[in-house]
């Protein structure tokens, strides 16, 4: 399970949406007030503006599919399909991301920060993690035909 590349890439994708937790995703400044954008929503000064316990559950989500995926090496249709569901969300998640910066404010200067490359990068992992599953799905019928 380790030792395949796959495994690899979808648990650093997995860490990769896991640290969306600890990183902030954009500053909004809007009339003087700096807004702060996380996972629990927009704050300013410690005081929960709108609340983002949807992106929690989105990022929860999107972690315990990636685990079902890194575990489920043995059925590799089923994983590329968790992977796929995991892509999926992962898009919605930067649709919300947007949506919150954006369209919760008016005219507003956003700042984006690190934590929004992460969504970014777990997608293109995920994608290698496809390519990686498809060969080894290929090497496996290749030496079925050679019996």
């Amino acid at each position: 399970m380790l030792q395949r590349i796959q495994t690899v890439y979808l648990f650093i994708s997995a860490l990769l949406v896991g640290f969306l937790f600890l990183f902030p995703y954009a500053e909004i400044a809007k009339d003087g007030a700096v807004y702060l954008f996380n996972f629990q929503g927009i704050v300013q000064d410690g005081i929960l503006k709108q609340n983002g316990i949807f992106i929690s559950a989105l990022i929860g989500i999107i972690i315990v599919i990636q685990g079902v995926a890194i575990i489920s090496y043995k059925n590799r249709t089923r994983q590329i399909q968790l992977i796929v569901l995991s892509i999926l969300l992962i898009i919605g998640l930067f649709g919300i991301f947007f949506f919150f910066t954006y369209y919760s404010f008016n005219e507003a200067q956003i700042s984006f920060k690190t934590g929004i490359l992460f969504p970014g990068i777990a997608i293109i992992l995920n994608y290698l993690a496809i390519r990686a599953i498809k060969k080894d799905e290929a090497l496996i019928r290749s030496i079925d035909r050679i019996r």
